[in-house]
């Protein structure tokens, strides 16, 4: 509940104090609210679902009504716009979903906010101003609410650093082999003039990711160093010019790391992924963003913690662009195992440009259209607009021809809006 009031209150300026001994609360004389299931004659209350008092996580009916002007979620019948916030932010569903793609994740069409065609929406900022505007009309509050900024954060994912480039001796005979049995006569082309330095590898897109440290803009990078497997395919984290990329652009921005598929499964290997990364920029690596965006709570964010990660910036769906949290705003991840909140912040993303293109096959013009609308939705409640680009859509390569105009756009928000 203190965590829920915070978000509601505290993030958006507004003083107010929690009671939870019931003759100290009818004893004020100030205005107030009952959110609890005993009736207090003459205060105004919020008839509470269960949500917030259960220990466990509940098994209830959800469908959506209004609250005060904003439809918000009904649990067993009951409109809680309170009990909303805290199901979505401490993305509850996700531990009781059996509902999984074949990499184990939650997908965002299977979301209750995509059910009922809020996923596009900062709903949970949308259902807190509902409830603070409600309590001006019954004149219980008269805030001075602080002022929401909005806040640009474009980022990066390197899964793979070059197409071509220093792959190794086996691996470019077995490419080689592969493109000639299914006669993709380009890339073959392609390989042998990159090897020969007559062509730019089409993946080396970093001077353009570079400028954005002289434009000025803030940006994070977050790099794959995993051992190579079926979903992990980098190029090996020991070669010379590897590290070298990664000590360069590290001069530009900050680094995080990019867990592998498989370090999922096996802690062992999230540990020594972030190790080479911080041997190779020789600097703490605190922050990161899964590969493939796999998250299964709570182990993931567990084991993220337990490797002394301060900040992780998974929150998002792969299958479809929007708010998992209902909001853009950093929050601290709250543990339904233990109920607890924890120091683990997470930062939620709008869109990635796989989801644009690849899952949701939008023309860069429909992708323009979404990602202005998404970051209209932000600049109107605040917080921090982020995204996800990989060094290989921003070349104007391959499926991605003409979609350097969309990543212009993005990095230019702030100025275009």
């Amino acid at each position: 509940m203190k965590y829920t009031f915070e978000f509601i209150f505290k993030e958006r300026g507004v003083r107010y104090k929690l009671w939870f001994n019931y003759n100290e609360f009818i004893e004020i004389t100030e205005p107030r609210l009952n959110y609890s299931t005993t009736r207090i004659k003459e205060v105004l209350s919020i008839d509470p679902a269960l949500v917030l008092y259960d220990k466990d996580i509940g098994n209830y009916a959800i469908d959506k009504d209004i609250f005060h002007h904003e439809e918000c979620l009904t649990f067993n019948g009951k409109t809680d716009p309170i009990a909303s916030i805290f199901y979505i932010l401490s993305r509850m569903e996700e531990y009781t979903s059996i509902h999984r793609d074949k990499f184990g994740r939650f997908q965002g069409v299977n979301s209750v906010l995509y059910r009922f065609g809020w996923l596009e929406k900062v709903i949970c900022d949308r259902w807190a101003m509902d409830i603070i505007n409600w309590l001006k009309e019954k004149q219980i509050l008269k805030p001075h609410l602080k002022k929401q900024h909005v806040s640009l954060l474009p980022t990066f994912d390197i899964d793979n650093a070059y197409a071509y480039k220093h792959k190794g001796i086996w691996r470019t005979i077995l490419s080689n082999s592969k493109d000639f049995l299914l006669g993709r006569q380009k890339r073959l082309i392609e390989r042998q003039k990159v090897q020969t330095g007559s062509y730019r590898d089409p993946y080396d897109t970093y001077d353009k990711i570079y400028e954005l440290k002289n434009k000025g803009l803030p940006f994070k990078m977050f790099w794959l160093l995993g051992d190579f497997a079926k979903y992990d395919r980098n190029i090996s984290y020991r070669h010379k010019r590897h590290r070298r990329l990664i000590k360069r652009m590290h001069t530009a921005c900050d680094i995080g790391i990019h867990p592998s598929v498989k370090s999922n499964n096996y802690e062992y290997f999230l540990h020594n992924e972030i190790e080479r990364l911080e041997k190779i920029i020789d600097n703490r690596v605190c922050f990161s963003r899964q590969h493939y965006l796999v998250v299964k709570l709570p182990i993931t964010y567990e084991t993220l913690i337990e490797q002394e990660i301060k900040d992780d910036y998974t929150m998002g769906y792969a299958d479809i662009c929007g708010f998992r949290l209902g909001t853009a705003k950093p929050i601290n991840w709250f543990n339904l195992k233990i109920n607890k909140p924890t120091k683990l912040i997470l930062h939620p993303f709008a869109f990635m440009d796989g989801t644009l293109n690849e899952y949701m096959k939008l023309s860069p013009l429909e992708a323009i259209a979404k990602i202005a609308s998404l970051y209209g939705e932000v600049a109107e409640f605040g917080g921090e607009f982020s995204f996800i680009w990989h060094n290989e859509t921003i070349g104007n390569y391959g499926i991605w021809k003409g979609w350097s105009d969309v990543y212009d756009f993005s990095i230019n928000l702030n100025d275009s809006l």
